[in-house]
């Protein structure tokens, strides 16, 4: 009888260890990396990355068109002014509104406008291209708010995204009991995507929406600089 208990006890001894060894090879077996790729991280978003990824091409389209035209906006002949200035001085009035009709710029526009009313008050040919500026600025800044609200409102859809998200994992926490730390941290890092995504897609836009008010804030003060220089060679005779 007591040979059978030494055997039993060394045969348990002996599953012990192995049990033991199996668990320190566990512990020492470092985890496997796991990784996502980009396009299947944002699928996981759900529905709300639909709306935010509108946005983001209705940001791109606006800031390249908006670009474009400011750009082409800005583009003045350095010597168109000198240009001007020797027309209206040589008493060749026509050969400078020609010059002014022909020049597809903002400026040029104004300086038209000012050519039209020769003759007239200064205080009324001033009013006149100030007018037009008015209307030239006005075209520069078309589309702006469009920019401006997709700053705005895509970091709202990604908040609205993740609070969601937020309500059915607590949901399925309820109906299911299960309270895991898995549980939770998987529901919440998925619901977070619309989140960053939204404050991603506002970040740029508003970027872009800044740099582009600054673009056409160089337009008008090259605008201006016209004009003013402009009503100098008007007042040259008179001086």
């Amino acid at each position: 009888m007591s040979g059978i208990l030494l055997q039993i006890q060394s045969q348990a001894t002996d599953s012990l260890l192995r049990i033991a060894d199996s668990l320190n090879r566990l512990a020492n077996t470092p985890p496997a990396q796991q990784s996502i790729s980009l396009f299947d991280l944002l699928k996981k978003g759900g529905v709300l990355m639909i709306p935010l990824g509108i946005l983001s091409l209705i940001a791109i389209f606006f800031f390249i068109e908006r670009y474009v035209v400011i750009r082409k906006a800005g583009r003045i002949e350095p010597n168109f002014m000198n240009m001007i200035r020797d027309h209206i001085m040589n008493g060749n009035v026509t050969a400078a509104r020609t010059l002014a009709k022909n020049t597809d710029n903002p400026a040029a526009r104004m300086i038209e406008k000012g050519i039209q009313r020769i003759g007239k008050p200064i205080d009324n040919i001033e009013r006149s291209m100030e007018n037009v500026g008015k209307l030239e600025i006005y075209k520069l800044e078309k589309n702006m708010i469009i920019l401006s609200m997709v700053a705005a409102v895509a970091p709202m859809f990604g908040f609205l995204g993740t609070i969601a998200g937020m309500i059915q994992t607590f949901f399925n926490i309820s109906v299911t009991s299960d309270i895991t730390l898995g549980t939770i941290a998987g529901g919440i890092y998925v619901k977070m995507i619309t989140s960053a995504t939204g404050l991603i897609i506002g970040i740029f836009a508003y970027m872009g929406y800044s740099y582009l008010n600054a673009q056409i804030d160089k337009v008008i003060n090259k605008m201006e600089a016209a004009a003013a220089e402009f009503i100098d060679i008007l007042q040259e005779p008179t001086r």
